[in-house]
């Protein structure tokens, strides 16, 4: 029978920063030959990593294998903000609050429990300093815009009973070192990670414990058989009873939810790290992170020698493609852009280079829904993380672990209880509509 054809393998623009800033790690073995296992996981990332530790932990006897087509972390989990998100934090509202309150609160305490799986794991695989840590984060504000943003959604996070303190522009300095923002909104209970460094702990953490997993072994095809489901990789073959697709917008790819899913990239710089004298004139505390007040704004991080150096990462400048690529001209063009934010925010760093420049992809539906389900008998998806890789890939990964095992779980009936993701327009109207409106938010959302 020949195998259903994979339509697109996935492609990165510049190096995965929080990979890059690691001691090299060498590769693992490729898939090769005609092999067979009882589950196998598409993709190495949160998602397909937590579903594997999860299988791992429920069924020790499980023969599980994981292909991911390029190396370990070098793909969405080394160019992520490494924010592991607690509260609502929808990226198409105005203030990320969610869909409702009883809605967040169930989500609310899934990603806190995604959260604590991460924290456990960090500690059982020995997995090192600063990899995880429960700091907190700020929604940032410079505007106008940013402040009105900030106070709708501190009344709702005042609705739902959850933590959070206002600060005005002289404690947003006292943190950052940097005078250029007016206000923030401080929640303690996100997590900060390396997002690299947790996703090499746990591929590694997992192999020593029998999960098989295979880099640089992209899926090109695949098809049901009548013992389960077959893949064809680029050098051999892997034959599966249950398969998840744990590999997000290219869920797509394997022809699921076609013309359902919008491919937002992001783009980001790091850095070189600052010099003693640059630290001296930024101040503030070593470690932090801001999520802008608006979602259209500059993400942005300090991080220390733990993480991998004391350096600054910023992020900002989304643009729509159904392709899932941009180009080198695309991230030069954003790079010189978020050059001009980061000396606005940190003129007394205006000499520091870039060190890393890289570009990533969101996979977002229009009604804010994932993709955890059972598509065809012994397939799993794990997919559509609507920007919360981190988190909300953890909690899709053990929830299709969980759909694998035959458990009704809190998870599992959370995401099945979503509805479809909403129809796209069609091609070329889908991207023409998509990008007008975010120049348009970020135009509004410029000083954020």
């Amino acid at each position: 029978m020949s195998p259903r054809r994979v339509t697109r393998l996935p492609v990165h623009t510049g190096p995965a920063g929080w990979e890059a800033i690691l001691p090299p790690r060498p590769s693992g073995p490729v898939l090769t030959g005609d092999q067979s296992c009882d589950v196998a996981i598409v993709g190495a990332g949160f998602a397909g990593l937590s579903a594997a530790r999860h299988l791992r932990a429920a069924d020790p006897t499980l023969d599980i294998a994981v292909v991911e087509a390029g190396r370990i972390a070098r793909s969405s989990a080394g160019r992520n903000s490494g924010f592991m998100i607690d509260l609502p934090h929808d990226l198409t509202s105005s203030d990320y609050a969610g869909t409702g309150e009883a809605h967040d609160r169930i989500l609310t305490r899934l990603n806190r429990h995604a959260i604590d799986v991460a924290a456990a794991a960090v500690t059982e695989y020995g997995m090192p300093e600063g990899t995880i840590r429960r700091s907190g984060k700020i929604n940032a504000a410079a505007s106008r815009v940013g402040e009105d943003a900030n106070r709708t959604y501190a009344i709702h996070l005042r609705e739902l009973g959850e933590p959070h303190e206002v600060l005005d522009a002289a404690q947003m300095r006292e943190v950052t070192g940097s005078s250029y923002y007016s206000g923030g909104l401080f929640t303690p209970g996100t997590a900060l990670i390396q997002p690299a460094a947790y996703i090499r702990g746990l591929a590694d953490g997992l192999a020593a414990t029998g999960v098989r997993i295979f880099e640089d072994s992209p899926v090109t095809g695949f098809d049901s058989t009548g013992a389960g489901w077959v893949l064809q990789t680029q050098q051999g073959k892997l034959r599966a009873a249950r398969v998840i697709l744990a590999n997000n917008g290219h869920l797509e790819s394997f022809g699921y939810k076609v013309g359902q899913l919008m491919h937002i990239m992001l783009n980001a710089c790091m850095t070189a790290e600052l010099p003693a004298d640059a630290l001296r004139a930024l101040g503030g505390q070593d470690s932090w992170g801001i999520t802008p007040s608006d979602p259209m704004g500059c993400t942005v991080r300090r991080i220390t020698t733990a993480q991998g150096g004391n350096r600054i990462v910023i992020r900002q400048g989304g643009y729509y493609r159904p392709n899932m690529q941009t180009s080198g001209a695309d991230l030069d063009r954003l790079v010189r852009k978020m050059r001009s934010k980061f000396d606005d925010r940190f003129p007394m760093l205006r000499g520091i280079p870039f060190e890393h420049a890289w570009s990533g992809h969101l996979c977002l539906s229009r009604n804010g829904v994932s993709v955890m389900r059972e598509l065809e008998p012994g397939l799993f998806s794990a997919c559509v993380q609507n920007g919360l890789g981190t988190t909300r890939g953890t909690l899709t990964g053990i929830g299709a672990a969980d759909l694998v095992l035959g458990h009704d779980t809190e998870i599992t009936r959370f995401f099945l209880a979503e509805a479809e993701p909403s129809r796209l327009p069609p091609h070329p109207f889908d991207t023409i509509g998509a990008n007008a409106y975010l120049r348009w938010k970020e135009w509004q959302a410029r000083a954020e």
